[in-house]
């Protein structure tokens, strides 16, 4: 598991993830509804083998990076995500934007690499974003 963390500068805090962290967080965003330790070690059960003390540290680590949020149900915890799929991944995009020494430059390499329908999504997106124009006097 990684410790490592960078503020995007916007108050959010994003972590790195391990490997068995990823994991559980995608087992996370996909559930509709909270979900305990016992539920999500035995979604992990059917790929391999784990132990149920493994899950319950790893999730108490993504609780503790703010990135589970957890519920008292009996003698046991129910845990939720703190923030979507989406939400996280913006979040790391902007950290790896502002780990660049050129925004500019790495904000064109980035548009180099992605296919043109998500280039015309993006454009949707930033024009929304930008709001109604505003009409300028002649």
């Amino acid at each position: 598991m990684s410790e490592e963390r960078r503020d995007t500068g916007k108050g959010i805090t994003v972590h790195r993830l391990g490997q068995l962290e990823s994991t559980i967080m995608e087992r996370m965003w996909s559930r509709s509804e909270s979900a305990s330790v016992r539920d999500i070690l035995v979604d992990l059960q059917r790929e391999r083998e784990i132990a149920y003390m493994t899950v319950k540290t790893v999730m108490d680590t993504l609780r503790r990076k703010g990135l589970l949020t957890r519920e008292p149900d009996g003698r046991a915890f129910r845990y939720r995500p703190t923030q979507t799929r989406e939400q996280y991944t913006a979040a790391h995009m902007g950290e790896v934007l502002a780990g660049g020494s050129d925004r500019k430059a790495t904000l064109l390499h980035f548009l180099d690499q992605i296919p043109a329908e998500d280039l015309a999504e993006l454009r949707e997106v930033l024009n929304r974003a930008a709001g109604p124009e505003v009409e300028t006097a002649p």
